[in-house]
């Protein structure tokens, strides 16, 4: 017989292409190594819980109550649980059309999808639109998607940060688009310099590609600074008069370390510059339960939210999306939770306080811990982790 269609040599060249270091050779080793009998410290990617990080009380309790609804009929569950975790359940459960075991819209539950928009409002100072807002399994998901709809072929290129999370390189290659790498500067803090820019896309024009998108991730993976305000308004002028769509990944917005540089998000700086910036560039925010003091990585949940981008071309992004019919319920739960957290007076608040801050405050000494280690490194130099 001759070569079958799921054979090595026959595959599609597009996935043979894809480089993902995160579960490449090292990972793969030390899996090996797992098997072996030998104890091995999984540090390949941003994975909390797996590393000992305890999750979150009161998030824990309500999907637990949304999973197995019967015991909120349980005269006892008032023993088990706290009463503002079994009105909280209540409340996703009447958003779902059968409970989590039930499709939701592409989109994600228009309520929940109502509590992102309502948490940007709370974040930046400017309204956001439920209708813009997707909820995906995971930021990764969504990046994909959008990924999926800019690169046309090989002709088309996106701006990719370097140091980068293997995500856009690999999602690049597996669409058959163009990596146009531009380099962050390590000695200014990991920033970068617009001309830094110009000079990516001028060489990429040179070779005959398009360039049509730009990737910023902030705080920064694996580089850990927090763009400045001044930055990132240098990004979108310049995505302005290079007509790019900008893509912000701001996953690791809750992890700042330090109070010196704040996030602030692309869309509220974006916004901050009126028109007719503030009118014309587009730009995909994105956001996850997978990182920040959360953790929750094997949930799946995330959202983007979509900026000045034409009503038409949504709607072709939800015809993508519906493919997948749904995204994970139980993680639009979590999202929920996330984007809409507990407030003073709430009888489970002191304990996620008590928990959130414990975890940040972790967080933050162990970046100090490991910045000191490795600056005592003869002929080895690393920068703070301001945010990551």
């Amino acid at each position: 017989m001759g070569i079958k269609a799921l054979d090595y040599e026959s595959l599609n060249e597009n996935v043979k292409k894809v480089q993902y270091a995160v579960r490449g050779e090292l990972y793969l080793r030390a899996s090996e190594l797992q098997k072996e009998g030998k104890k091995i410290i999984f540090t390949n990617v941003g994975n909390p819980h797996a590393l000992g990080q305890k999750p979150l009380t009161f998030p824990r309790q309500v999907v637990a109550l949304c999973q197995a609804p019967f015991l909120l009929d349980d005269p006892n569950v008032g023993l088990l649980f706290p009463t503002d975790a079994i009105a909280r359940a209540k409340h996703y459960l009447s958003m779902t059309s059968g409970g989590l075991g039930a499709y939701s819209d592409s989109r994600g539950l228009p309520g929940i999808r109502k509590e992102v928009a309502e948490f940007i409002e709370r974040r930046d100072g400017y309204p956001s639109d439920p209708e813009l807002i997707f909820l995906t399994d995971g930021a990764s998901k969504g990046v994909m998607q959008i990924l999926n709809c800019i690169i046309r072929g090989q002709g088309d290129g996106v701006l990719v940060p370097v140091p980068q999370y293997p995500l856009y390189s690999a999602t690049i290659s597996l669409f058959g688009g163009s990596l146009v790498p531009y380099y962050l500067e390590e000695t200014a803090n990991w920033g970068l310099d617009v001309n830094n820019l110009r000079e990516s896309v001028a060489q990429a024009r040179f070779k005959g590609i398009t360039v049509r998108a730009m990737v910023i991730i902030n705080p920064g993976n694996p580089t850990g600074q927090c763009l400045s305000e001044a930055n990132v308004r240098e990004i979108l002028n310049f995505c302005y008069q290079e007509n790019l769509v900008l893509l912000g990944d701001e996953v690791y917005q809750q992890n700042i370390y330090q109070d010196e540089r704040p996030f602030i998000s692309a869309r509220k700086i974006l916004m901050d510059m009126g028109p007719p910036i503030s009118k014309e560039v587009q730009l995909i925010s994105f956001h996850t339960v997978s990182k920040g003091y959360w953790g929750e990585c094997g949930q799946r949940g995330g959202y983007f939210e979509m900026t000045n981008i034409p009503p038409q071309t949504v709607d072709e992004i939800y015809k993508i999306a519906s493919i997948s019919l749904s995204p994970n319920v139980p993680a639009q739960i979590f999202m929920g939770l996330m984007v809409n957290p507990l407030k003073p007076g709430d009888i489970s608040y002191e304990q996620y306080v008590r928990e959130s801050k414990g975890i940040l405050e972790s967080l933050r000494r162990r970046a100090r811990l490991m910045t000191d280690g490795f600056n005592s490194c003869k002929n080895v130099v690393c920068n703070f982790t301001e945010g990551e």
